[in-house]
């Protein structure tokens, strides 16, 4: 792990290249299902292609400065897809289907038995990730309660049950990428500002589950989603749940502040925390320049101390172009340097 004060990472995923997915049918939604019509190669060809696009992904933070990586997550057809269809309990040959307010259809995981964790499904990942970096490694799991509110439950007594499940099998799996290496284990629980009462009464519960007896650096990321789908200006000025993460075992709590313009007087009620905080903003299409970067490193300085300090981008550069997304981060990296020698 990187000893300077304000190392930087990101939140998980990059974007992955236009030879291996259809960008554009990525671009329509954020899956909750399976979504094999999405890759570009053959089955018998599809891993060594996602080899060689994480290998590109890993190299990529490597040459922007990043000191703590991830894998881009490039297997993944979202951040939570992959993981939560790979359980057993899930019908995934017949999904269920949701409507939004807005009229719009999305199919979700069925939830039809006992959940249960049959076998890794992050642990090559993870293993290819660590012998290919010489960096601090990161992997990302989708969090437990943003599962359930991601699924139609049709087994489980209630919805509190069914998070405890998925706790229970996130948990296995993060044990086992601890094992293979992983510096940091970051848990996804962007739903908990979505449905900030029902997580009142349980989500801090299931991410503890989560992370029971794990002893490397934990991170919780909540954010507002992708900019790439859900602007800027309809993003609120503060977190309705996040005071209560303060109750969580995670070391470190992972935000989107640069696009939202988030008021970090809230960052207060975090200061047991350490806070990786979003200083770049994914919907804008421009690289900021180091010193735009720098000065929101120097905003949060004023309620977070330094050695409590992680830049990092607002959210997942999945949907990005990846030159843009190299220079955001390159500028990060300089901003970072410039406000360290400041402050040291």
């Amino acid at each position: 792990m990187p000893r300077h004060l304000l190392p930087t990472t990101v939140v998980g995923s990059y974007p992955q290249p236009e030879w291996l997915v259809d960008r554009a049918m990525l671009s329509k939604s954020v899956p909750r299902t399976r979504m094999h019509e999405m890759w570009r190669l053959p089955q018998e060809h599809l891993e060594e292609a996602q080899d060689d696009a994480t290998i590109v992904a890993i190299r990529d933070m490597e040459r922007a400065g990043i000191d703590i990586v991830t894998d881009g997550e490039i297997r993944r057809e979202s951040y939570s897809n992959r993981f939560a269809t790979a359980l057993d309990g899930i019908d995934i040959d017949k999904p269920a289907i949701i409507v939004s307010r807005a009229g719009h259809e999305t199919p979700v995981p069925r939830v039809v038995g006992k959940i249960r964790r049959t076998r890794p499904v992050e642990l090559r990942d993870m293993e290819f990730l660590r012998r290919n970096t010489d960096h601090a490694a990161k992997i990302t799991l989708p969090g437990p309660f943003t599962m359930s509110q991601q699924a139609r439950n049709e087994f489980y007594e209630d919805d509190e049950e069914l998070a405890m499940a998925f706790a229970e099998a996130v948990n296995a799996e993060a044990l086992d990428l601890q094992q293979a290496g992983a510096d940091v284990i970051q848990l996804d629980e962007p739903w908990v500002r979505n449905n900030p009462e029902l997580a009142k009464r349980y989500a801090v519960k299931a991410i503890n589950r989560a992370l029971q007896g794990i002893t490397v650096p934990t991170v919780v990321h909540l954010c507002f989603g992708y900019a790439a789908v859900v602007p800027g200006s309809t993003k609120p000025a503060g977190y309705s749940f996040l005071a209560e993460l303060a109750d969580t075992s995670a070391e470190q709590i992972s935000i989107e502040a640069a696009q939202p313009r988030l008021d970090l007087g809230i960052l207060k009620d975090l200061s047991s925390k350490k806070i990786m905080l979003g200083v770049l903003d994914l919907g804008d299409p421009q690289i900021e320049t180091a010193e735009t970067v720098a000065d929101r490193i120097r905003q949060g300085l004023k309620y977070v101390a330094p050695e409590r300090l992680i830049p990092a981008p607002d959210c997942g550069m999945k949907y990005m172009p990846r030159d843009v997304a190299f220079g955001k981060l390159k500028a990060m990296c300089t901003a970072a340097a410039t406000v360290r020698r400041e402050i040291s």
